[in-house]
């Protein structure tokens, strides 16, 4: 009878700490939750939050969004409720996503909704991109509503703004000055990277940075790289860390290392080198090919 009760027991707290588990979750809810994992993500990466609606992370290349959907009064309890309110979530989510892109910061000067303004084609590809996002989580709260995760890889819009960015590069900025490429000479270092040590310069981030000396002639950038390597990976890689960054496999095993000495335009997304580096950079047949394949490591605050 004693081992009987104490089963009772133990059903009862059991259920009673379920639904102190299923009150908490409710009550973190509306979009709580992810804010407060996107909050851990911008404290160790390089992402920005955008309002309460979602996060680019420009280090680890994806773009997230929540969404949250409540069935109709009149389906409260009803078996119909829960896929009405989980779709209801998922258009949430999905619009969100469109929104956060949008405000992709491309280059200094512009975003994703420059680009999707100007071109019908641009924007399809973007629409589409938001449409096929992945689900990354549905939680279902106590209270009948569900929130939505959904994610997209920043690579997908590097393929269908680039074309653009080196067409208006072209147009307003000037092309790198010719510079006489030579061997690295006999004993000194062969490069395989570029890690430029952006802190301190209240820089951003952006999906095409350029780097430029302190005549402002582009040295890195759109002008410079290979198309196919800044769409499969991005023109420049991020870390909060110098070094994680020169450790990092984009840069390979022996990065030069720079200091930059401002973060320039409008979106303070451009970072200005000395002329010294500069020539470092420009000249060398090595640095010359590892820049095309977009090995560039950018550390910010």
């Amino acid at each position: 009878m004693k081992s009987r009760r104490m089963a009772v027991v133990s059903i009862v707290m059991g259920l009673l700490f379920l639904w102190v588990g299923t009150g908490f979750s409710q009550q973190q809810g509306d979009g709580k939750v992810s804010m407060t994992d996107w909050t851990k993500i911008i404290d160790s990466k390089v992402a920005e939050q955008v309002g309460d609606k979602g996060i680019v992370n420009y280090e680890e290349g994806y773009i997230e969004a929540t969404g949250t959907g409540a069935p109709p009064e009149k389906y409260y309890g009803k078996p119909q409720a829960r896929p009405m309110a989980l779709r209801a979530a998922q258009i949430d989510a999905y619009r969100n996503l469109l929104e956060v892109t949008k405000g992709v910061q491309i280059s200094s000067q512009t975003t994703v909704k420059d680009f999707v303004t100007e071109s019908d084609v641009i924007n399809a590809q973007v629409e589409g991109l938001v449409k096929g996002a992945k689900v990354m989580n549905k939680e279902y709260l106590s209270d009948g509503t569900v929130e939505v995760t959904v994610r997209m890889p920043l690579n997908g819009i590097a393929k269908a703004v680039f074309p653009k960015v080196v067409a208006d590069d072209k147009k307003t900025v000037a092309l790198p000055p010719p510079v006489r490429v030579k061997p690295t000479p006999s004993g000194e270092d062969v490069y395989t990277g570029l890690v430029i040590d952006a802190r301190g310069l209240q820089a951003r981030p952006a999906m095409s940075p350029k780097v430029i000396d302190e005549n402002g002639k582009e040295i890195y950038g759109s002008l410079v790289v290979n198309k196919d390597y800044a769409v499969q990976q991005g023109i420049s890689g991020y870390a909060r860390d110098l070094t994680a960054a020169q450790g990092n496999a984009r840069v390979t095993n022996n990065p030069i290392t720079v200091k930059g000495l401002s973060a320039e335009g409008a979106g303070k997304s451009d970072i200005k080198i000395s002329n010294d580096d500069a020539q470092k950079l420009r000249s060398v047949k090595e640095n010359v090919e590892f820049m095309k394949k977009c090995r560039v490591m950018i550390v910010l605050d």
